[in-house]
């Protein structure tokens, strides 16, 4: 059989099954054609319809007339600022201060020379034993009284006639009598410190206003004290810090 030239052939297929085929291609561009068109309308930028909100302030231009100054004019506006509050501070008021002279100016600023110093230390007055000690808060009995008293010293056994010597440098404040404790030196040693001696005899080497030194001789152990007479031959020896009375025995070295 003879066959149809391919121009036939071709349009035979197209009045047949091609029809339909090229009809379903058509229907098919067009659908992806509008897909794509419409997911390009609905699609929304980055970020865009987000819940999140941003928060901040808007940095407004400065206008031209407001520049930063430079960092030197700040440096002298601070400098400026930091000497008006010490001239303020350096003020002072007239109603507070009036008739004041300034500690700078005061003529009275000048090194005032102390009395005598307290020493950390003394010397022992007379070698000895210690015959009775200080005692001023437990009660002794006293063998010449007859009775349980204190005793605001202590008594150093020595020799009638013992010399006794300052305890430390200072000035006789006091020479006296007492009814109790007999011939009695009393030196100011400054601080508020003071040493006294009692029981000694009548014949002393020192008065009041005489300046010694540690180991100056006073005067002797005597038998003045009645309020001791009970006791061997000692010296009777106190100290005192700004009046109150103290154990020598803190001191004595």
């Amino acid at each position: 059989m003879k066959q149809k030239p391919s121009q036939h052939r071709l349009g035979d297929f197209l009045e047949g099954k091609g029809f339909y085929i090229i009809l379903l291609l058509c229907v098919a561009a067009i659908g992806i054609s509008g897909y794509y068109l419409y997911s390009g309308l609905t699609a929304q930028p980055e970020g865009f319809g987000d819940s999140a909100v941003v928060s901040g302030q808007a940095e407004l231009p400065k206008p031209a007339d407001q520049e930063p100054a430079p960092a030197d004019q700040t440096d002298q506006s601070t400098a400026a600022t930091t000497q008006g509050q010490d001239s303020k501070s350096d003020q002072t008021d007239p109603k507070t201060d009036q008739g004041k002279t300034p500690a700078a100016a005061s003529p009275q600023q000048e090194s005032v020379t102390p009395g005598p110093a307290a020493t950390t230390g003394y010397v022992w007055p007379v070698e000895g034993e210690v015959d009775r000690d200080f005692s001023l808060e437990v009660f002794a009995y006293d063998d010449t009284m007859g009775d349980w008293r204190t005793h605001d010293g202590i008594d150093i056994a020595a020799e009638l006639g013992t010399p006794v010597a300052a305890c430390a440098k200072g000035t006789v404040s006091a020479v006296t009598t007492d009814d109790l404790m007999g011939t009695t030196v009393t030196i100011d040693h400054g601080k508020g410190m003071e040493s006294v001696y009692a029981n000694l005899s009548p014949s002393l080497n020192v008065q009041a206003g005489t300046e010694v030194d540690a180991g100056t001789v006073l005067g002797t152990v005597g038998t003045s004290a009645i309020a001791e007479s009970a006791s061997p031959s000692h010296l009777h020896f106190a100290l005192r810090e700004y009046g109150v009375t103290i154990d020598p025995g803190h001191y004595l070295h």
